[in-house]
């Protein structure tokens, strides 16, 4: 595959090309911030370990955000009370075999299969939900491009996080809740699958196939998913899932490499008024 470990594929226009702004318009190198969103702590890296890898070798400063605790990923009860304090040392280990340090791995440590009642800024119990934590992080750390989790038909925290990433994120370039820190603008978004396929709207809309759900992808080299798969060896505690969900990993290979499938979106996209008034015009001219 050449010099670089990836490639990467606009499903759209139908190119490819080396160059990782293929996957973010108006790439700026090593300006790049990124911050990847992960409802649990395996997540990010079972679903977007190709690029995180990728970013990581384009010197980019990337930083997983991870919002459950772990707590309900015990497979033993004599693990139940420790699994949390397990799962923080082996995420620690795991990401730091693809280059990301400690620092830049954060934690909220909200309860597992519930943080969809978190969503929010100050909740029924005028407990503060997941916004203010959100929004102080990602304007600390001014991401310039977010990589949120599938919402669709997967684990209830991954679409509870799916919602955070795409109302949240747009908040953090508004000029609101300045306490909580200095506005910055995420410039552009993608959404990861870990194991379910993305809604079909986007393919109905654009005109794919619906078997296309995916708008953009990486091929990654054989030896990048092996780095992932040790990685992921490193979350001992879930050995029992993290089999099951690598003996399945063998069907994104395709012969030369390994693909990694993400939907480039907008999550804020205004009302585009042009067919509106053309419609309206017509209906105008044949009332007249």
């Amino acid at each position: 595959m050449g010099g670089s470990d990836f490639i990467y594929y606009d499903l759209d226009r139908g190119v490819r090309s080396r160059d990782i702004g293929l996957l973010f318009d108006d790439w700026m190198g090593g300006d790049e911030r990124v911050a990847v969103l992960s409802p649990h702590d395996d997540d990010a890296l079972l679903g977007v370990g190709y690029l995180i890898s990728a970013l990581i070798q384009e010197g980019c400063e990337t930083y997983v955000i991870i919002y459950c605790d772990g707590r309900g990923g015990y497979s033993t009860l004599e693990e139940k009370d420790t699994i949390v304090s397990k799962r923080r040392v082996e995420s620690r280990n795991a990401y730091r075999r693809l280059g990301i340090e400690e620092e830049n791995i954060i934690r909220f440590e909200y309860p597992d299969f519930s943080l969809r009642s978190y969503i929010g800024w100050l909740l029924p119990n005028n407990m503060e939900g997941t916004m203010p934590k959100t929004l102080k992080t990602l304007r600390k750390i001014k991401p310039t491009r977010m990589i949120i989790p599938n919402e669709y038909r997967e684990h209830i925290d991954h679409e509870a996080l799916s919602i955070i990433g795409s109302y949240d994120g747009p908040q953090v370039g508004d000029a609101v809740l300045v306490e909580w820190g200095k506005p910055h603008r995420v410039r552009s978004y993608l959404k990861y699958s870990v194991w379910g396929d993305f809604s079909p709207e986007d393919a109905l809309v654009k005109g794919r196939k619906t078997a296309l759900r995916g708008n953009v992808a990486v091929k990654a080299k054989p030896e990048v998913e092996g780095r992932i798969i040790r990685s992921l060896k490193e979350f001992k505690s879930q050995e029992r899932i993290i089999d099951q969900l690598v003996e399945i990993r063998s069907e994104r290979f395709t012969g030369d490499g390994y693909i990694e499938v993400y939907l480039k979106f907008n999550p804020r996209p205004r009302i585009d008024y042009t067919e509106y008034k053309r419609r309206i015009s017509e209906i105008d001219r044949k009332s007249s």
